[in-house]
Order: structure tokens, then C-alpha cells, then sequence
């Protein structure tokens, strides 16, 4: 297994600067593929603005490289939607796609549900808090499948400075994501943030994967596609460094349990009891529990759903 992975990243492991972008342009000339950049946003006001700009910037108007950029607002309470708008993207809010499915909390819902109202052969997910925001997150995943037919699905990999220590964030990554990968899923070993929230695939394998609701949504699709389609239709890319907001040891520790859930259910389907992670925080009387439920519930294959095969006919 070690020189299957050694191989895959000799293979399928990249640089930005191994596709320069009148490469990658002519690729998309050539075959006709169209672009979605997908960000999904709850409360990121202080950043979605800028990273709209840039890939309008860089991807739209001085090279025609993404045919569309939608913003997914999740319920946000600040003003995401105005910033988001006014820096050219098109917003759509969560709970008016799919109405008759009523939406949950969590990242993966909203990258479920984006499928319904983008258009793109590739599509683009972008985390909507990253911070001193580069054109070559985009254009840096979305190259390979542009010249390469037989990749489904790209990862960006990148440094995650945390406080100025270089290499130091990751943590859910490196304590629990990167163990339980190398343990059960061993071809999966190379991927270097295999939690990463920048990644783009091919609509055609995204129709087919089922969307765990929450934080897990990630490692699922990994896996997933792995079983799919096969650890040589899946690539990463060099994006450099990338700067965001961290969490807290406690929210670190709700998106771990749903890590590891999200592992549990493709190990084992058909567990009979919701999971539930106790914390503590120290209030006036001591050490209070404070009770979490781990995130379960998963999303079907999009082309599962009669409105997107509804679309799809139109």
C-alpha cells in the first residue's frame, strides 16, 4: 500500500505552476467545460467580499476562466448576503432551494443543496472565511480537470499557519481525519489536507455522492469517491498557504466526533443510536455538561432528487 500511495503522489500530486493559465485556458476553449465557484457562508461578512473580488477579478473579467460564482448563505445574521452581492456574486440563501426538504444546520447541507442552482460541468467549492485570498485556489484545482479527462475530483494542499507557527493548523486533521484514513482507507494516506474546504470535482461524480450535513461532509466525499471512481481520478495541488479563522478547542472537538461518525458510518452502516458528544465549561457552580448531538444525518445522491432530474431533462 505505501508504494501505491508513494506512486499516487509522484502522479497525481501538483504545483499551481505545473498548469499555467493560458494552459488551462485553451483546455477550456478546447473541450467547452463551464466553471461554478461555489462559497458557502454563515457569517463571514469580514472576508466573503474580497475573495468575490478576486475571482471576479482574476477569473471573470481579465480572464474568462469561471462562467459563474454563487455564494450560499446559510443563515447568516450579519451581512454576508450585502457583501457577498455587492462584490458580484450571486447569492441564493439555503432554505429557498429544495423548499420541500426542510434544511439542517451544517456546511455539507448547503454543498448538497449548491447542486441545484449552479449550472457548471466543474464545480468549485470555496470556503468563504479564508483570509489574503489567491486566484490560484480556484484556478489551481480546476486546471487538472480541465487537461485531464480522467480526473473526477481535486484537492487543494496547503500550509495552515496557526498563530505564526507554520504547519500548525489542521488539528482535527492531524488528530483524528489523517489516523483514521491511514488505518481504514490507507490509499487515501497522500492526500495532505484531506479536511480541506477548497476542493473542485466533475458534476458527474458530485450527482452521485451522498452528502454527510455537517463538518464531515469532506472526509465522506473522499472516501466515497474513492470507492467510486478510484484513487487515479483523484489529485491535489500546491495552492501555497492558507490563512483563515481557527476554532476553539471545543468546537475542534464537535468536528472530530462528527469526523470520526462520518468514518463510523462507511465502516459500518446501519447503527441503531444517535451519537451525542458531553463537553464541559466551568460556570459559577463548577464544571457544567454541556451535550451535543454529532452530526448522522446524510443527504442522498443529487440525482436521486425528481428536481434535479427535472432540470437536468430541461
Amino acid at each position: 500500500m505505501l508504494e501505491e500511495v508513494e506512486r499516487w503522489l509522484a502522479t497525481h500530486s501538483w504545483s499551481v505552476t505545473d498548469r499555467p493559465l493560458q494552459r488551462i485556458l485553451a483546455a477550456k476553449q478546447r473541450t467547452g467545460q463551464t466553471i461554478s465557484v461555489v462559497l458557502p457562508a454563515l457569517d463571514e461578512e469580514e472576508t466573503v467580499g474580497d475573495i468575490v473580488t478576486v475571482i471576479r477579478r482574476e477569473l471573470v473579467e481579465r480572464v474568462p476562466l469561471v462562467d459563474e460564482l454563487v455564494v450560499v448563505d446559510s443563515g447568516s445574521t450579519d451581512r454576508t448576503s450585502e457583501v457577498a452581492a455587492a462584490a458580484g456574486a450571486r447569492v441564493v440563501h439555503r432554505d429557498t432551494i429544495l423548499p420541500r426538504v426542510p434544511a439542517v444546520p451544517g456546511k455539507g447541507e448547503v454543498l448538497w443543496r449548491s447542486l441545484l442552482v449552479t449550472r457548471g460541468d466543474i464545480i468549485c467549492f470555496v470556503d468563504a472565511d479564508l483570509r489574503e485570498f489567491s486566484a490560484d485556489f480556484v484556478s489551481g484545482i480546476v486546471g487538472p480537470l480541465l487537461t485531464d479527462p480522467g480526473i473526477s475530483l481535486v484537492k487543494a494542499m496547503y500550509d495552515r499557519p496557526l498563530a505564526g507557527a507554520a504547519g500548525q493548523g489542521g488539528r482535527v486533521t492531524e488528530l483524528m481525519a489523517r489516523p483514521l484514513l491511514n488505518m481504514h482507507w490507507p490509499q487515501l494516506a497522500g492526500f495532505v489536507q484531506p479536511l480541506g474546504g477548497e476542493y473542485a470535482a466533475r458534476r458527474g461524480l458530485l450527482e452521485q455522492l451522498p452528502f454527510p450535513v455537517g463538518y464531515g461532509v469532506e472526509l465522506g466525499m473522499l472516501v466515497d469517491a474513492l470507492h467510486l471512481v478510484g484513487l487515479d481520478a483523484l489529485a491535489q495541488v500546491d495552492v501555497g498557504v492558507r490563512r483563515h479563522r481557527h476554532q476553539d478547542g471545543q468546537a475542534l472537538g464537535r468536528m472530530a466526533a462528527a469526523i470520526y461518525r462520518t468514518a463510523q458510518l462507511r465502516l459500518a452502516r446501519g447503527h441503531l443510536i444517535r451519537p451525542a458528544l458531553t463537553q464541559f465549561e466551568r460556570d459559577e457552580d463548577g464544571f457544567a455538561p454541556r451535550t451535543y448531538s454529532v452530526d448522522t444525518e446524510e443527504r442522498p445522491p443529487m440525482v436521486e432528487i425528481a428536481e434535479y432530474a427535472e432540470r437536468r431533462v430541461a
